[in-house]
């Protein structure tokens, strides 16, 4: 339940474990990164949803110039769509009757677009979007390196994007990729390069697709550890990163991402059994740890940090008489995406105070 009655209060009042975010930072976030995308490479911005799950935020992005948004599930784009927001692109492959009868559906109430990679799949939709009277947009996700989803760069790609140009029911209207392979490379000029030589695979792809006769609108690519250089290469005509409104360990540390970080998790301390051992009441069940370890902010120097399904331990370097018993102590996130999926309110803090609490609507989504 959202705890209106906590507005005004000063963020320690707060009960524990809850998940904040710093609305001044969150703010210049969402600035820098529209400025970056949609201002200096004069591209579109779609940013993933993923790991932010609120319309609040959504609406947000929007204000700030972003184009529509992305979705990696169906729910997701559900709870978007029933916010009043029209343009959305699920960046996955929807399979099964079930799931393609809800799609079709949403069509009537936002102009959403699904991601493919057979002609399998596409012929489903066809059938589907055909029974219910609508026409469903669909880009195709090329596999430039990342070796999951998706089809080979090149002939593979105008193939099946003739196939699906012929069915009535799907409109054909560009591809994606995400460049992740690039995220593995440290050194920021190694990292433009294969970035260079995997955007280059979709772009000349899309081309290809131009010069066969198909229209071509989205050439979509660019997560948070890439915007910065893919909404740069020529070609692209939007870019899907979103979680660097927020940043977190990951993205800072792992790949290079200068954003502050917005996002926090408060903890009360709960035990001090020693005094270099500090017990709190955010674990697993909290905050992930499973791509990095959260950071503990404010505290002397980290000796270790460790998570259980419902406790922190940190270990300091030295004995401390602080923190005491009861006293709040908040996390930088491991990981945006696997962390906020596991709250139901975000409190929205300015100045130390509550501002505002917003449901994480799509939260739990996973269908």
């Amino acid at each position: 339940m959202v705890q209106q009655s906590v507005i005004g209060q000063p963020k320690e009042a707060l009960d524990t474990p809850a998940l904040l975010v710093g609305l001044d930072i969150l703010e210049g976030n969402i600035a820098r990164m529209a400025r970056t995308i949609v201002h200096e490479a004069g591209v579109q911005w779609r940013p993933h949803i993923k790991g932010i799950k609120t319309p609040a935020i959504a609406h947000l992005l929007l204000e700030a110039g972003a184009l529509g948004l992305t979705c990696a599930k169906l729910g997701e784009a559900e709870v978007m769509a029933a916010a009043g927001i029209r343009d959305l692109l699920i960046a996955n492959q929807i399979v099964g009757a079930q799931k393609i009868a809800r799609l079709v559906n949403l069509r009537r109430h936002a102009d959403v677009a699904v991601a493919v990679d057979s002609f399998e799949n596409a012929e489903s939709l066809d059938r589907a979007a055909n029974a219910k009277g609508v026409q469903l947009r669909v880009v195709i996700e090329v596999d430039t390196g990342m070796q999951r989803a998706g089809v080979a760069p090149g002939e593979a790609t105008v193939t099946l994007a003739r196939q699906i140009a012929a069915l009535p029911g799907l409109r054909f209207c560009g591809v994606m990729t995400w460049e992740s392979p690039a995220l593995r490379l440290k050194d920021h000029g190694e990292r433009q390069q294969l970035i260079t030589t995997l955007l280059g695979q979709l772009t000349d792809t899309a081309q290809q697709c131009r010069d066969a006769g198909l229209p071509v609108e989205i050439v979509s690519c660019g997560g948070t550890g890439t915007y910065w250089l893919s909404a740069f290469h020529p070609g692209i005509t939007e870019i899907q990163a979103g979680g660097g409104i927020f940043n977190d360990m990951v993205y800072r540390h792992q790949l290079g991402l200068d954003h502050p970080c917005a996002l926090t998790v408060l903890s009360t301390v709960t035990s001090r059994p020693t005094p270099t051992r500090i017990i709190c009441d955010a674990g697993k069940k909290t905050m992930s740890g499973d791509s990095a370890l959260p950071e503990p902010l404010g505290l002397p120097q980290v000796l270790s940090l460790g998570l259980s399904a419902e406790h922190g331990k940190i270990e300091l370097a030295a004995p401390s008489a602080t923190p005491r018993l009861g006293a709040k102590i908040e996390f930088v996130p491991g990981c945006v995406d696997t962390t906020v999926v596991l709250h139901d309110e975000l409190y929205g803090i300015r100045g130390g105070l509550v501002e505002t609490v917003w449901p994480l609507l799509a939260r739990g989504r996973l269908q």
